[in-house]
């Protein structure tokens, strides 16, 4: 089987492609695999050390804001549909999988129209702009959450998936990992982290994370700003002379699964690829929600884990600092809690979602 995967700009969308591409290739190393995006910084970075050829087309997100700029938003993704079909053309597909984003629009274009099956996957529990116009051309559309199912007009399409999480985050020992990245084995490590671009928020607590526990014995901190806000942070902190030894910051956490796996306790926002990598690997969460969001969907996200007894949701307004730092503190002095958070997260993780998928892909492709 040939396969064309894309889906970019954001570990959110990448991610889960990969995961999806990797279940592939275990069931048959012979599949030939490709992976078109838009080659912003983040999709050059993560996809060819994956191990996967990185192809890269025009491509815009849509500007509603005045007809000319919806006009070049059209115009760049023509462009891109060209393109993508000149790749694709050379490669026959039998297949384009897409996990969203607007680079997904002229690949899908580009591969509907040369007979390729296409398949897509939604993440998030209320479905991007990209996704909902592209579920006509799909032979069918994966769902990360039960709740976008409503969002799809043709429902023999829609299957509940799960989100797909790389094999990476499966079987790890928590005290392999932390001898690898060289944390003391009886440390409590607290993770924070942000998203590949970072938000304000997570950094505001991160930094009061990292000064409440600089230097104490006994813990660890890994921090990852983002890449929007790692030069300002470590900058400030270069000339304040801040640089405790048991603090750990970087833009960018590329090796999440050895990273969440040495964790006792992780603090981020809710995305849809945060939520199911931090149940995979069964840790305690505190989840803060992004206001930002269609549908408040970052909440649904995390709701579905602390229901489960796995996660603290703290919502962002002007007590979030507060309210993270005392359930730090609270989980620190009950570590029997955060075990018992640890099951209760594993208890709602995706572990059967590529299987769905692939499943699901090998039954239906027009061969």
């Amino acid at each position: 089987m040939r396969i064309v995967l894309t889906g970019g700009a954001t570990g959110g969308h990448i991610y889960p492609a990969l995961a999806i591409g990797d279940a592939f290739k275990a069931r048959d190393p012979e599949t030939e695999i490709i992976y078109i995006a838009s080659g912003k910084s983040l999709e050059r970075s993560i996809i060819p050390d994956h191990g996967y050829k990185l192809y890269e087309v025009e491509t815009a997100p849509l500007d509603r804001r005045s007809i000319s700029k919806a006009a070049v938003t059209a115009a760049r993704t023509l462009r891109g549909r060209q393109q993508a079909r000149k790749i694709m053309k050379s490669f026959r597909p039998d297949v384009v999988v897409s996990t969203g984003s607007y680079v997904s629009v002229p690949v899908v274009l580009a591969g509907k129209s040369l007979g390729a099956s296409i398949y897509l996957h939604e993440q998030n529990g209320y479905p991007g702009v990209s996704n909902r116009f592209l579920a006509r051309f799909a032979t069918k559309v994966f769902l990360g959450f039960e709740a976008a199912r409503e969002h799809f007009a043709d429902q023999s399409k829609i299957i509940y998936s799960g989100n797909p999480v790389r094999s990476d985050f499966r079987e790890r020992n928590r005290q392999d990992d932390r001898r690898t990245l060289g944390i003391p084995e009886d440390d409590f490590v607290i993770m924070v982290f942000g998203g590949s671009l970072g938000s304000e928020t997570t950094n505001t607590v991160g930094e009061e994370i990292a000064r409440e526990y600089a230097g104490r014995n006994g813990y660890t901190v890994i921090w990852g700003t983002g890449s929007m806000y790692y030069d300002e942070i470590t900058e400030r902190f270069a000339r304040e002379g801040f640089s405790p030894d048991n603090v750990r910051i970087s833009a960018f956490i590329k090796n999440m699964p050895e990273v969440l796996s040495a964790a006792d306790m992780t603090i981020s926002r809710s995305g849809a690829l945060s939520t199911a990598e931090t149940t995979m690997e069964g840790r305690a969460a505190i989840f803060i929600p992004s206001p930002n969001v269609t549908a408040d969907h970052q909440y649904y996200n995390a709701k579905a884990v602390a229901d489960a007894g796995g996660a603290f949701i703290v919502r962002e307004n002007e007590n979030t600092v507060r309210d993270v730092m005392r359930i730090i503190r609270s989980l620190d002095s009950d570590r029997e809690q955060i075990r018992q958070m640890e099951a209760a997260s594993r208890s709602v993780a995706p572990v059967h979602a590529t299987d769905i998928i692939c499943d699901t892909i090998m039954e239906t492709y027009r061969k």
